[in-house]
């Protein structure tokens, strides 16, 4: 509480009758300001005891992004698959392609060949 708000509820007057701002100050010292690591609120501790006086949130932030950054993240993403199935069709067409010459010259060596039955092992005996 401010020094100039005047005299709390809290503060007692001194023998004098003026206000004992010594004890305030006492009771301030004690008070301990830590950063939680894990969620970032603001904790006041009392050193004296070792226990916590206030607990202040942390800030919130934005939960995620809006509608427009989600539409353009979507619209991103759309484009990303619509290039991979491309490619994979284009992949497809040259592996076609590549097993149809493959068994084309298999077909010109063998071509040249008489054409035999294979031998069995039970022909062997």
């Amino acid at each position: 509480m401010p020094c100039c708000a005047g005299p709390s509820k809290l503060t007692r007057a001194g023998p004098s009758g003026n206000i004992t701002s010594m004890a305030r100050r006492q009771r301030e010292v004690r008070k301990v300001e830590v950063l939680c690591p894990c969620c970032g609120a603001t904790l006041t501790i009392d050193a004296e005891l070792g226990k916590v006086l206030f607990h202040q949130a942390p800030p919130v932030g934005s939960k995620g992004p809006d509608l427009d950054t989600a539409a353009e993240l979507l619209r991103k993403e759309a484009e990303r698959r619509e290039a991979l199935f491309r490619q994979s069709a284009d992949d497809q067409k040259i592996q076609s392609e590549l097993l149809d010459r493959k068994f084309r010259e298999a077909f010109e060596k063998t071509k040249d060949q008489p054409t035999t039955r294979p031998t069995r092992d039970f022909d062997l005996d």
